[in-house]
C-alpha cells in the first residue's frame, strides 16, 4: 500500500489537535494518550471454534423477541447517516446485526473476533472527544458481523466499511503494517526485529490498520480485538464527517475541509490530509473494491 514517508506526514503539523498518519490518528502534542480502561477480554467460544457467534458479555440473558421478529425489525443494510444524526448505541447495533447472522469467511480471526476492546483517552480526539467516549470494542461475532456492527454504530455505509477493510488488511485482524526503525513507536511485545524485519517494528495493526504511535490508549485492544480496531477507525471517520477536524484546513489540502464528505474522510484515514493526491488514489482503490464487492468473490473466502 502506498504510504507517505512518516517525516513528510508530520512536518506540516504543529498546531493541530490530532492528525492521521497513514492509517491512524496522531496526538500532536508529543504526549502519549493515557490507557483508559481494562485490558481486552476474550469470550470463550461455545463448543468448537466453528460454533455460531458467541453472545457479547453485555448482552442480556433474559428472554427477548423471537428471531423472526428481530430479523424483521433489523435493517437489512446500514447506510450513511448525515452529520448531526442521532447514532444508534452499540448494544442496539449488536441486536440488529445478530438478527441477520453472517457466516465466517476469515477463520484466522476467530480468537480476535471473540475478544472485546476497552475505552480510549478522549483527549486524543480533540473536538471529537464526545465521540471517543463511545469507543469500547464491545462486540463479538463473525468478521462480517463485526464490520456491520461498526458501520451501524458510527453511521457509515457498510459497503464502504467492507471495501476499506479489504484494502487495509484483506479482513485479517492479524495484519501488520508500516514497519519502521523507531523503537519508541513499537508496542509491547513488538520490538525492533520481533516481527520478521530486522531493525524494524510494525506501527499499524488490525483489520483497519490502526497506528500505534498516534493512538496508544487504544492498544493493546486495537491489535487483539477485531471489534476494537473497527470501532476506533470509524469513530475517527465520524469525527471527520461531523466537521470536527478543522485542523485539516491548516495543512496541505486539495480543497477546503467541510462536514458531510464521506469519501473525503475515507481518504483522510490514509493520507492525513484533505483531498490530496495520495488520499484520492486510496479512495479510488476502495471504490474499486466496493464496485467489485470484493468480499463476495471466491478468492476472498478463507473460512
Amino acid at each position: 500500500m502506498l504510504r507517505l514517508p512518516l517525516a513528510a506526514r508530520l512536518a506540516a503539523v504543529t498546531a493541530v489537535t490530532i492528525v492521521l498518519s497513514g492509517c491512524a490518528t496522531a496526538a500532536t502534542n508529543g504526549t502519549d494518550p493515557v490507557f483508559a480502561g481494562p485490558a481486552p477480554t476474550t469470550v470463550a467460544p461455545a463448543g468448537s471454534a466453528a460454533a455460531s457467534p458467541v453472545t457479547a458479555p453485555t448482552a442480556s440473558a433474559g428472554a427477548g423477541p423471537s428471531p423472526s421478529k428481530s430479523a424483521a425489525a433489523a435493517p437489512s443494510r446500514f447506510t450513511t447517516l448525515k452529520p448531526g444524526s442521532k447514532l444508534p448505541s452499540g448494544s442496539q447495533c449488536a441486536a440488529w446485526v445478530r438478527a441477520r447472522p453472517k457466516k465466517e469467511n476469515k477463520g484466522a480471526n476467530r480468537t480476535a473476533n471473540r475478544t472485546t476492546g476497552h475505552r480510549v483517552d478522549p483527549a486524543a480526539f480533540g473536538d471529537g472527544a464526545a465521540l471517543a467516549k463511545r469507543v469500547d470494542g464491545q462486540f463479538t461475532g463473525t468478521t462480517e458481523e463485526i464490520l456491520r456492527w461498526a458501520a451501524c454504530k458510527w453511521g457509515v455505509d457498510e459497503d464502504i466499511v467492507k471495501a476499506q477493510a479489504a484494502i487495509e488488511s484483506w479482513w485479517r485482524q492479524g495484519t501488520l503494517g508500516d514497519f519502521d526503525t523507531d523503537a519508541a513507536a513499537c508496542p509491547a511485545g513488538h520490538g525492533l526485529g520481533a516481527d520478521g524485519q530486522a531493525g524494524k517494528c510494525p506501527q499499524s495493526y488490525g483489520i483497519l490498520q490502526n497506528r500505534y504511535p498516534y493512538m496508544k490508549s487504544a492498544f493493546p485492544g486495537a491489535m487483539r480485538s477485531t471489534a476494537m480496531s473497527a470501532d476506533l477507525a470509524y469513530a475517527v471517520w465520524r469525527s471527520c464527517f461531523e466537521g470536527r477536524e478543522g485542523w485539516l484546513n491548516t495543512v496541505e489540502r486539495g480543497r477546503e475541509y467541510a462536514a458531510g464528505d464521506a469519501w473525503g474522510c475515507v481518504g483522510r484515514w490514509f493520507s492525513g490530509r484533505w483531498h490530496t493526491a495520495p488520499g484520492e488514489q486510496y479512495v479510488g482503490r476502495v471504490r474499486d473494491y466496493l464496485d467489485r464487492r470484493i468480499w463476495q468473490t471466491p478468492d476472498f473466502q478463507q473460512p
